[in-house]
């Protein structure tokens, strides 16, 4: 299959295929695109956005960050979930952990931008931005299409196509930029699988013509969303997810997430979080 990494309960989502082999997955687009596999080094990332950055084992006080500021640890490549084993914690109990870095711990709105690429340049992108609502440090809503908005449009769009500018020279595809207040923490040569539902029925065709060289058009302005994680344990019942349907939310559980039950999609974030509300009802 020409998209590469895609899981099973999602493959009939990336239609038409492409002739080419094209990456889903950042195990896949880590293998496939050699030459800009350095977009997967976060502490690379990190230090060319100009923050405070270094591997475990510096000390972060030698860096001019005082004992109680707390500083962000994660890993420097992690490719099965990039989020995985990242946490806050005191600049004076930074462990020494071998493969991790620490990083000055970032504030502000938290961004998710998908982009097509063309050798390099940004043809068109998709911005989605996090809720306030949490669980722990990851985001229990996030709103699709916000890059409609004006006001975000503004001031995100041209970070994240200068940071392609200088990052994708030569590439072509899909690339993904995720910044908090305006600065990358993360970036992948994938795009952000769970929100392609809400991209409209143009922004598949389009990705494909790009990757086989077709002739290609932008996709219109995307239709949006919310999409909103389930964490927490259970299961779901047929019956749950067939009266989620009839409110107009569609339900994907999530068997490969720790600690995630379900994914789901709305245009009403209303009713996306009474969904929420019912599921873990029945978990509990």
């Amino acid at each position: 299959m020409p998209f590469i990494g895609t899981l099973p309960e999602r493959a009939a989502l990336f239609q038409p295929q492409p002739a080419c082999d094209v990456a889903v997955s950042d195990a896949a687009a880590w293998r496939l695109n050699p030459k800009h596999r350095h977009v997967y080094d976060k502490l690379r990332v990190a230090l060319d956005a100009g923050l405070r950055a270094a591997p475990c084992g510096v000390d972060p006080r030698d860096c001019g960050i005082s004992p109680g500021e707390r500083v962000f640890v994660k890993p420097q490549t992690n490719l099965a979930g990039m989020a995985i084993g990242a946490r806050s914690v005191p600049a004076d109990a930074v462990p020494l952990e071998p493969g991790a870095f620490w990083c000055e711990l970032l504030t502000g709105l938290q961004t998710s931008s998908d982009c097509l690429v063309a050798d390099g340049e940004s043809v068109w992108l998709a911005h989605t931005v996090a809720s306030q609502e949490r669980s722990g440090a990851r985001p229990l809503v996030w709103e699709v299409g916000v890059g409609a908005a004006l006001e975000v449009q503004a001031w995100l769009e041209p970070l994240v196509m200068d940071w392609v500018h200088r990052n994708l020279v030569g590439y072509t595809g899909i690339c993904n930029l995720e910044l908090i207040g305006g600065r990358p923490i993360e970036a992948h040569l994938r795009g952000s699988n769970g929100f392609f539902d809400l991209y409209g029925e143009g922004f598949l065709p389009a990705w494909v013509a790009l990757a086989d060289g077709a002739a290609f058009r932008p996709p219109p302005p995307i239709p949006g969303g919310y999409v909103v994680s389930v964490f927490g344990e259970g299961e779901l019942d047929a019956a749950l997810i067939a009266a989620a349907a009839d409110h107009g939310v569609s339900v994907q559980v999530d068997p490969h997430t720790p600690d995630r039950i379900a994914i789901l999609r709305c245009t009403d974030k209303a009713a996306g979080l009474k969904v929420r509300e019912w599921i873990l009802a029945q978990g509990g």
